[in-house]
């Protein structure tokens, strides 16, 4: 359910200044220029890090939401981060096999979304989609499952990695197809908007996907027809392996929803707070009938684009400051320092956690896989379509 907040978010500004580009990398060199040029974004505070051991950057010294909600980030996203580390050792063991993109670093892109929207709202997504449906509260014993193929996972193990859908939390998938979930998400809100549902769709995307024509189509409908959608692009800084400065003219991409005149901001996605604030003023505009907004996450992947993908398009030194601002471990800070929970409290938590990932896995690998008569299941809606031939 949405968090009430202690006090009203100030509103967003139309403007952010943009610095210059960085300049291209030298020939035959890896391009290390995702660090974002836009300061919504913060460098990460070294000094202040060095002496206390916390991500300064993103921890705030006054409370703006309440101890339960914090509890339930630091949750969420330990639950995500977890499961994730553990699908990357599995298929390190071929105990997943296919594509396997990870979320690890991103976290605080879903959790603060969950916090901002109802239950009752819709989600859809790409490819990296574990998390979403983790948070939402799918079971993590049917994704798992679904990762092994396994007919007790949440697309009947058809599915994989890539493809995990469950429409009892709203979780209308992830999508193989780069940016094909972008127009999908202003029909799902068309559908919302024409039966008077009162709800949204968050339509998350990747920056590589912004590239896609259905995107500016979807854009120019869903402002035309003042859709509930929030469209987001977590924009990890790399795509699938070439830096957003080196793919595109304009680096800030936020931008591009300007110029269809909707709402759209930046916004430091490795800072929970900033990102459920964000959304909750988007969704005011769509339940209000004000139509869609266009929201920049600033974040960052820990992995590669995939488990295929060693990242050797960035330096170690990226990926330490980058670290040093992590999502979970700003709340976990914030908890502390707040004393909103003991160490002791965290670290039942943490067990708890441990403790699911491990069931998942056990119940993933004692689970039957798919008989052959699935093959022919749940491609048509009609149960006896006459084309279909054994």
């Amino acid at each position: 359910m949405a968090e009430t907040k202690v006090k009203a978010a100030p509103k967003a500004s139309n403007s952010t200044k943009k610095s210059s580009a960085p300049k291209a990398a030298p020939k035959g060199k890896a391009a290390a220029t995702a660090k974002q040029p836009d300061p919504v974004l913060p460098a990460a505070n070294a000094e202040a890090k060095a002496a206390t051991g916390a991500p300064k950057a993103t921890t705030p010294t006054k409370l703006e939401f309440s101890k339960e909600t914090y509890l339930a980030w630091y949750e969420q996203m330990q639950l995500m981060r977890k499961f994730e580390e553990k699908a990357g050792q599995l298929y390190g063991q071929q105990k997943i096999k296919g594509f396997c993109h990870l979320y690890i670093g991103q976290e605080a892109c879903v959790a603060g979304a969950v916090s901002a929207l109802t239950k009752d709202d819709k989600w859809i997504t790409a490819y990296r989609d574990h998390a979403h449906p983790l948070a939402l509260g799918t079971s993590p014993n049917a994704i798992m499952a679904e990762l092994f193929a396994k007919a007790t996972g949440c697309s009947k193990g058809k599915g994989g990695s890539m493809h995990i859908f469950d429409k009892e939390v709203n979780f209308m998938g992830g999508h193989g197809i780069v940016g094909a979930q972008v127009p999908m998400g202003a029909g799902i809100a068309f559908a919302e908007k024409y039966n008077k549902t009162g709800n949204l769709c968050i339509a998350y995307m990747g920056d590589g996907a912004v590239r896609q024509g259905a995107l500016h189509e979807a854009f120019n409908m869903a402002m035309l027809w003042k859709l509930p959608v929030i469209f987001v692009v977590e924009n990890n800084g790399y795509a699938m392996g070439t830096s957003v400065q080196r793919t595109s003219n304009v680096t800030e991409l936020y931008h591009i929803g300007r110029g269809y005149d909707m709402p759209s901001e930046p916004v430091n996605a490795m800072n929970v707070e900033d990102v459920h604030n964000a959304v909750a003023r988007a969704a005011e505009r769509a339940r209000a009938g004000e139509g869609p907004t266009f929201l920049e996450f600033k974040t960052y992947r820990y992995k590669g684009h995939s488990m295929s993908d060693p990242a050797k398009y960035r330096t170690k030194e990226e990926l330490e400051d980058y670290r040093s601002r992590d999502s979970i471990e700003a709340v976990r800070h914030t908890i502390l320092t707040h004393n909103l929970a003991t160490e002791e409290d965290l670290a039942a938590i943490d067990e708890k956690i441990k403790a699911q990932v491990q069931e998942s896995v056990e119940f993933a690998e004692s689970s039957p896989y798919p008989t052959a008569d699935e093959l022919f299941k749940d491609v048509y809606v009609q149960q006896d379509y006459p084309y279909i031939r054994d």
